[in-house]
């Protein structure tokens, strides 16, 4: 079992930046891919950046890619998403999830634990 809480959303102007976090516990972190996943009002998810175990590689939508950056702390099982020159079109719940599988799918119903959410407004 992993447990998923994620923090850092805010609303912010167009251009503005912010740092999502997602703090892990009850699982060796390093086990799982760790992805981010976004939904807006009457959209259906999609993922955003994800990143495979403890070490990479990293895999961008197209939609964030040179925008946002995924990272993690594996000593502090710590998931991070940075994101810049956000966009209204950003605005959305942002969720982490975990996927204990071999692969890093970009098919979020095949991750395993989800956070709560943590919402993200870009204003215009």
């Amino acid at each position: 079992q992993v447990q998923l809480v994620e923090s850092g959303g805010d609303s912010v102007q167009d251009g503005g930046s912010l740092k999502l976090s997602c703090v892990a516990s009850g699982s060796t972190y390093s086990r799982y891919c760790m992805g981010w996943f976004r939904q807006a009002p009457g959209k259906e998810r999609e993922g955003v950046a994800r990143i495979y175990r403890s070490s990479g590689p990293t895999i961008y939508a197209d939609s964030v890619k040179g925008r946002f950056t995924i990272s993690q702390d594996s000593a502090k099982n710590t998931l991070f998403l940075s994101m810049n020159s956000l966009k209204p079109e950003d605005t959305a719940m942002y969720y982490c999830a975990a996927y204990g599988g071999v692969s890093c799918p970009s098919n979020g119903r095949m991750y395993d634990y989800w956070g709560q959410g943590t919402q993200v407004t870009v204003a215009s």
